[in-house]
């Protein structure tokens, strides 16, 4: 073990254990997650190359065999339920570019559960859960992802022989993108326009068989393939899709909601809102991926940074470690304390999800709407966040932080994925934007807002009401949503004013994009501070004392940072003086310091095992400069001491040079 690290431990003033528990729901919970890490990291059958060092084809052929072997022992050690399966699934696919199948169990699946009949469900699902039927989402097109009303694939209804014809009609209809899709899947549900007696009905899924269960080779009017490199996940492989008129049985639509029945009657559903089950889930998802992803470049670049020393202070004197700099804590802090903020906004927005559903259940689909509009904010917002942190990160590294031994390259090229996948952030963003003009208007008129954006309807506070630091925390949730209520108002006001100026709505709306995206981000923005807020505060928060007293400082963090960057934002109409601005800045040195001497142990709270790391930089031991000189000896250019390049290039031409001295 590194002594600096060591000490770094022996100085926290809370076990870090204690708020692993909090991170995870629980003892139980972490005993369980363990349980199985332990199970996985010590199965040979489970052990994973490095993949930098990887072809994209051999880091293919290694992520494929990882997933299928690991479906395998989930039959082995006979773990049956969903929840247990899936906490499987993600500890043995967190390492780098292990990730092989996720979409069949992430998209595929609930997609069949949740937009599929019951008859459906039982003839798809067994055939799913026990790998006969592998299977993508292909939804996102070479020419159309986020618009996905523009979509061009067709499914066109034929009441001869009660078929519907999927057909790729253009050179950007071809699916592009859809993961496991290339050579793995041999299912897809494939999203495309209905057709039927001559009229369109929008988007529906349709389940279509790819490939051959004999041979695997695509069938009739399938071509199928990949996309090619990727910034990083090459062992996780995209693929294109073009149907030429591939026909699959009418039963084949999924049908929970919408139907055509046997002379082509299309019947719609209920209410459209019934399809965001799915998609609400993923995000939810997604939340969480990002705090992770957030939570993993921290855990590098702090435990770095308490091991790495630079530049004496005095002349002979010891180099301090860098993590003593404030400079370096301004850098990490904030986006440790966003890491925690986004763990507890996205387990708040699955407790949301979870009793939305419980009304949907009961025909009650009102609250749908503004979860969905939430789920998309925060993905978006969570995403851009853990975007810019993890390059702070990996540039808090120094040099050592652009090689792969420091994960981080990596992990960027993973995790940045977030910021597009199921939907562009400016697009999700914008799409907030439009429900919450509608709340504006329905503010104006007088009428009840859905709890998620009641703020909206409240009369605006005059004046932030604090005096000195003590008081920031009890007024932070009123700051956020006194800056989300006026962002939105102003975003309003900016379309209202385009449109009386003679602007078509399309053009008033485009111009004003950056308030509406402003707006939007706010919105976003006051929900997590609540969460984060809520959270810490709760009187169910059951973990001792001072655990409650570091997530306290962790908050008033992200509060005061937030504050401080979007001064501008809270002191434009005179909300917060210069003078609270000062004090919220000032708040922030101290807050650094008092992170400082429990940066570490905050970050081994994440319980992140250097398996699932992949990092020399952020090893556990601290034991840096010997790991990452091992890790360099296994680059195959070092495998013989004069390299083969030499003989065919560098010889014949410093023969020749030699010959002419």
């Amino acid at each position: 073990m590194n002594p600096d690290i060591q000490k770094e431990r022996e100085r926290a003033t809370f076990t870090a254990e204690q708020l692993t528990y909090v991170l995870d729901g629980g003892r139980h919970k972490t005993k369980k997650r363990r349980l199985m890490e332990k199970i996985i990291f010590h199965d040979p059958d489970l052990q994973c190359p490095d993949h930098s060092f990887l072809s994209k084809n051999e880091s293919f052929n290694a992520a494929t065999k990882h997933s299928i072997m690991m479906e395998k022992k989930i039959q082995k050690h006979k773990i049956k339920s969903d929840e247990d399966k899936a906490m499987f699934r993600m500890i043995a696919s967190r390492r780098k570019d292990t990730i092989s199948l996720p979409v069949h169990h992430l998209m595929f699946r609930p997609t069949i559960v949740g937009q599929g009949t019951e008859e459906q469900q039982r003839k798809w699902l067994p055939l799913i859960d026990n790998m006969t039927v592998i299977g993508t989402y292909a939804q996102t097109e070479l020419g159309h992802g986020t618009f996905i009303r523009g979509l061009e694939t067709t499914a066109t209804f034929d009441p001869k022989t009660d078929e519907f014809v999927l057909h790729s009609p253009t050179l950007t209809s071809m699916k592009w993108w859809p993961g496991n899709l290339a050579f793995q899947s041999n299912h897809a549900i494939v999203i495309a326009q209905l057709y039927t007696k001559g009229q369109c009905h929008g988007i529906q899924p349709f389940m279509v068989q790819l490939r051959s269960l004999e041979d695997y080779r695509p069938l009739p009017g399938v071509t199928v393939g990949d996309i090619g490199p990727k910034m990083a996940n090459n062992g996780y492989c995209n693929g294109f899709l073009k149907l030429d008129n591939v026909r699959i049985p009418r039963e084949n639509m999924l049908m929970k909601y919408a139907k055509v029945e046997r002379d082509g009657t299309y019947i719609k559903p209920q209410s459209m809102k019934l399809a965001y089950g799915s998609m609400v889930l993923l995000r939810v998802a997604f939340t969480k991926t990002a705090a992770e992803a957030l939570a993993s470049a921290c855990t590098i670049a702090v435990r770095y940074s308490a091991v790495r020393r630079q530049t004496e202070q005095t002349p002979g004197g010891v180099e301090p470690q860098i993590l003593d700099y404030q400079s370096q804590q301004y850098k990490l802090f904030p986006a440790l304390a966003a890491a925690y903020a986004f763990y507890f906004a996205s387990e708040s927005l699955n407790n949301i999800y979870q009793q939305i559903q419980q009304e949907i259940k009961t025909g009650n689909i009102a609250s749908m709407t503004p979860l969905h509009v939430i789920s998309s904010g925060l993905k978006a917002f969570s995403s851009d966040v853990m975007n810019c942190g993890i390059e702070t990160c990996r540039l808090s590294c120094g040099g050592h932080g652009y090689s792969h031994a420091s994960g981080l390259p990596g992990l960027y090229g993973r995790a940045t994925a977030l910021c597009t996948v199921e939907g562009v952030n400016t697009v999700l963003y914008l799409q907030v934007a439009g429900y919450l003009m509608k709340c504006a208007s329905m503010a104006a008129s007088g009428q009840t807002l859905p709890d998620l954006v009641a703020y909206i309807s409240k009369p605006p506070e005059q004046q932030w009401s604090v005096r000195n630091g003590t008081d920031i925390m009890n007024q932070a949730v009123s700051a956020y949503e006194h800056r989300a209520q006026r962002l939105v108002v102003a975003a309003a006001q900016s379309l209202q004013g385009e449109m009386t100026a003679g602007k078509a709505q399309h053009e008033a709306w485009n111009n004003s994009h950056i308030a509406l995206i402003k707006a939007a981000k706010a919105h976003t923005h006051y929900f997590v501070v609540k969460c984060f807020v809520n959270f810490v505060r709760s009187k169910d928060l059951i973990t001792p004392d001072n655990v409650k007293s570091v997530l306290e400082t962790l908050c008033k963090l992200y509060v005061c940072y937030g504050i401080h960057e979007n001064a501008g934002d809270f002191m434009q109409d005179g909300y917060i003086s210069g003078e609270q601005i000062a004090l919220v800045t000032n708040q922030i040195s101290g807050l650094l310091a008092t992170i400082r001497p429990n940066a570490v142990a905050l970050v081994d709270a994440f319980d992140f095992k250097d398996e699932i790391l992949g990092s020399v930089l952020g090893c556990y031991d601290g034991n840096v400069y010997q790991k990452m000189y091992e890790w360099a000896k296994q680059s195959p250019l070092n495998k013989d001491e004069v390299h083969e390049s030499y003989y065919k290039y560098l010889k014949p031409m410093l023969q020749a040079n030699k010959s002419k001295l």
